[in-house]
Parts: C-alpha cells; sequence; structure tokens
C-alpha cells in the first residue's frame, strides 16, 4: 500500500529565525495518529537563519541523522566533538544513554536540512557522532545509501536495520527498488516530481510511506531530487 502525505499536510511552525515542518509528531505538534512509521520517529524539514540555531540540549536512547540541503550547520557535543557540515555531508548522532548538543548556522545565508530520529536496535549504548561526507555526483540516476548498519565508504553508521538513499533522476528516468517482504519504506521529494509504480504521484516536499510493496518503481517525466529509506516493520 502507497500512502501518499502532501507538503501542505505537514504541520508548520514560523518561529521567524526558524521555519520547520513536521512530518511526525514533534514538539508543541502531538497526533497520536501520527508518532512514527516503523522506527522512524521525526522527520523535520527546517531552515534556520544565519547566526541562530537550537543550543545546548539533552537527547537520550534515539539515533539523529542531519541530512544538510544548503547552507552549513555546526554541531558541538558534551562528548567533546565539534563540526560543520554543508551539502554532501551527513550528521549522524546516537545519543544513547546520554548527550547533550547544540547545533547552530555559523553563517550569514540560511541553512535548510531535514532531520531524522529512529529508534535504536539497542539501548544503553555509548554516545557517538560522526560526519561523512558522500559524492554527489555519484546519486546521478541511482539510490546512493549515505546512512546504514551495513558499513562502508561515505556512509554513515546507524544503530538500526535501515538504510537511507538519497537519489537525482534526471528527466524521463527511472529506478527500481525491492526489498524483502514485510519491510517498509519511506519516500521524499526535496525537488521536483516523481511517480511511485506508475500511479501515485508526489510533488516537491511530499512524502509517501509504503508497506506491502516489495517492489517499487520510481520514475520522474521533469527531474527530480530525493530521499529513500528502507525501514523494517
Amino acid at each position: 500500500m502507497i500512502s501518499i502525505y502532501p507538503a501542505a499536510s505537514r504541520y508548520s511552525a514560523d518561529h521567524g529565525w526558524l521555519q520547520s515542518n513536521f512530518s511526525f509528531s514533534f514538539g508543541d505538534y502531538y497526533d497520536p495518529d501520527n508518532t512514527g512509521f516503523g522506527p522512524l520517529r521525526v522527520f523535520n524539514d527546517d531552515t534556520i537563519q544565519g547566526g541562530r540555531g537550537f543550543g545546548a540540549h539533552p537527547h537520550r536512547e534515539m539515533e539523529i541523522v542531519s541530512v544538510v540541503l544548503q547552507g552549513e550547520l555546526k554541531h558541538e557535543d558534551s562528548t567533546g566533538h565539534s563540526a560543520v557540515t554543508t551539502f554532501g555531508e551527513v550528521q549522524r548522532m546516537s545519543a544513547g544513554t546520554g548527550i547533550i548538543h547544540s547545533e547552530m548556522n555559523p553563517s550569514e545565508e540560511p541553512v535548510t536540512l531535514l532531520q531524522l530520529w529512529f529508534t535504536p536496535d539497542t539501548k544503553g549504548l555509548e554516545p557517538s557522532y560522526e560526519t561523512s561526507r558522500y559524492e554527489v555526483t555519484a546519486m546521478k540516476n541511482a539510490l546512493l545509501p549515505v546512512v546504514s548498519n551495513r558499513s562502508g565508504e561515505g556512509i554513515a553508521h546507524i544503530h538500526q536495520d535501515m538504510t537511507i538513499y538519497l537519489s537525482e533522476l534526471e528527466g524521463g528516468r527511472e529506478l527500481l527498488f525491492e526489498q524483502p517482504e514485510g519491510r517498509r519504506i519511506f519516500v521524499f521529494v526535496m525537488e521536483g516530481g516523481l511517480t511511485l509504480n506508475g500511479e501515485q504521484a508526489l510533488s516537491r516536499r511530499d512524502a509517501a510511506r509504503i508497506t506491502g510493496t516489495p517492489s517499487l518503481r520510481v520514475r520522474s517525466e521533469q527531474g527530480a531530487q530525493w530521499m529513500l529509506i528502507d525501514l523494517p516493520y
């Protein structure tokens, strides 16, 4: 089953320095029927103005991934890590038994990012952090893994049986994604448009939650930048 969630269906918050769109319950937004999709608990589409950000705050027992689409994001945490991430890079933080971190925009220009939270497959992990860099050109007409529990060059390691793929499809091209029975797929369109299995259409910032569909044909007539997440049930 393919369920489409249009961009306009997301909860939006405008704090001046921060514009956020929540795909799942988060912060002041709570919908008991929309608290996650498998281990995916948070999918936030954020724009942070220059020189602003989230001050030091705690997390526990969560895998947190930040994918920068434009601009710069600076991370600092209580384990001593400090890094600035930009397009072509991904941050992965395992909060584990407890960590305090901050996320700031160190530049004058806005930063746009996707932040995703996942429940870990193991509790009580030691907190950890990494920044990984992927080859942007490798997304062209392909599904490029950037976060996974299967290690590899340019892939951030996550403590969950899942993989995040990024892709840039040219107009008139398509890809086939296949997974074992009993898993889930989450699709999000950053730019452009897609058609799923020749029927369901997605536009910019639309999402799809997919179950019982182990074979997914993804096509773009106009071109698209998009994300696919392979998730356990």
